[in-house]
């Protein structure tokens, strides 16, 4: 008989949740008898498992195995066999292992259930690059060599729709204290936000036991949206910050009969869903490269928005991934549609927004609510960058209608174009890596593919009986 090697035992990274994060853990959480296992999928759902908590320190010991393909899946959750994770490998396992710092408790869930998050590892321990946020931290390493890194912020616009509808029609949900459905836009309207109570105080009540910064509730520019911030710091901790709060939202929301909806684009009347992104530069000893000098910008400031701009369009795909992200953009609509920069400026596509001088910072306000923030801040890290590094000049701020043509190149119209921009982008295959690189697009071509043979009902009505 032939000598067949066994199969290798996973060797842990150097980065992964210690042993004192979970006893901590377990001992002021005597009542959780369940964890959710979660792992970011390149399109930012999150993918796992349930455990037992008879189960949890053999996973921090040895991690837990896990198919690679669950990374090579579509939004409704398919193997894509093009992606090179499914068949061509065996639908080999790889080893999940906890993060530090990800383990909380599940407020809402009854009886409260544990949850932590998850990276993937080839079994050597390397990683496995197409899991996102090894993406983002290979732009953070290379920050980090270049005596950099990044503080940043994320924006979360989203609508609460009625989970209990009795038609085939999304509706806004009915507001907790009232029990109707808001009516009108009342964009920053407190008296909304006071009608949403006992759902913002369970909302508030969970993400403090999580830790999470949450900070100011708006009413946004529609009935029954609604926009969330997070207090700015590391620009992991933000991206992580940003997919922690989109599924307490998700989960506080279904205990109130609500639905906590983050499509960029639900309503075709109403105003899109956006994932704005407020980010700045620092030296190696914590310095905002971005504040004013002298009473201006500074150079290091334009020259990452013009790293931005030179960017956008080949990297579109990432802030816009899916057919309904494309419906978000159209003029005068908070969404830009045009690659320019403006000061104080809601109408472009990187704003410099006014405020204290010392900590002045960039906002890029492309990327839909839809979007995986692991990709679109590892996107805006490089390309700012690489301004920098360029010296790229970002041109005149535009003035007034930011959503007005001007001389840049124009963005992608459409989800296909922005694909196919991507696929022979050089800088967006550097970014990404070339597996991230492949991984993504063959995602997001089967997707597309899937939506293109897609009989909608819209056909029906409007050739059924006219043609």
């Amino acid at each position: 008989m032939r000598k067949i090697d066994a199969p290798a035992r996973p060797k842990a990274p150097e980065f992964r949740a210690s042993k004192d994060e979970l006893q901590n853990f377990l001992k002021a959480h005597p009542e959780i008898e369940a964890f959710d296992l979660m792992l970011i999928d390149p399109n930012g759902i999150a993918r796992g498992k349930t455990v037992r908590r008879h189960e949890i320190e053999a996973i921090w010991e040895n991690g837990r195995n896990l198919p690679g393909s669950i990374l090579g899946l579509d939004v409704t959750g398919e193997d894509v066999d093009e992606t090179g994770l499914v068949w061509s490998d065996g639908d080999a396992d790889r080893c999940a292992w906890p993060l530090p710092g990800s383990l909380a408790p599940s407020l809402w869930t009854h009886p409260p259930r544990g949850q932590f998050r998850v990276t993937l590892h080839e079994m050597d321990g390397s990683p496995v690059w197409a899991d996102p946020r090894h993406v983002l931290q290979r732009q953070i390493d290379a920050l980090a060599a270049r005596g950099l890194s990044a503080i940043a912020a994320f924006e979360l616009e989203f609508y609460l729709i009625d989970a209990n509808s009795d038609t085939d029609e999304l509706q806004p949900a009915r507001l907790p204290l009232t029990g109707k459905r808001p009516f009108g836009t009342n964009v920053y309207c407190v008296e909304e936000l006071d009608r949403l109570e006992p759902f913002s105080r369970d909302l508030y009540h969970a993400a403090a036991a999580q830790g999470l910064p949450v900070e100011t509730l708006i009413s946004e520019y529609a009935p029954g949206q609604f926009e969330l911030t997070l207090h700015h710091g590391d620009v992991m901790q933000a991206a992580e910050n940003l997919l922690a709060l989109k599924h307490l939202l998700r989960g506080v929301a279904r205990r109130h009969g609500m639905q906590a909806c983050f499509m960029a684009k639900p309503f075709a009347d109403r105003a899109g869903s956006g994932m704005h992104m407020h980010a700045s530069l620092c030296d190696r000893d914590g310095h905002n490269l971005f504040a004013d000098r002298d009473g201006a910008l500074s150079p290091e400031l334009l020259a990452a928005i013009g790293g931005l701009l030179e960017t956008i369009s080949e990297s579109m795909v990432v802030m816009a991934p899916h057919h309904n992200s494309w419906l978000r953009f159209s003029a005068r609509s908070y969404a830009p549609t045009t690659p320019n920069w403006g000061i104080n400026n809601r109408g472009v596509a990187v704003r410099v927004p006014a405020g204290a001088p010392g900590g002045r910072h960039l906002e890029q306000r492309l990327a839909g609510v839809d979007a995986n923030p692991f990709l679109v801040a590892a996107i805006t890290l490089a390309a700012m960058v690489r301004g920098v590094e360029k010296q790229r000049d970002p041109g005149p701020p535009a003035e007034g209608n930011g959503s007005a043509a001007g001389d840049a190149p124009a963005l992608p119209q459409n989800w296909t174009d922005a694909i196919n921009s991507a696929q022979h982008s050089a800088f967006l295959k550097d970014v990404l890596g070339e597996t991230m690189h492949r991984v993504f697009l063959a995602i997001k071509r089967a997707e597309a593919a899937r939506f293109a043979a897609y009989v909608s009902p819209l056909d029906y009505k409007l050739y059924l009986e006219t043609v």
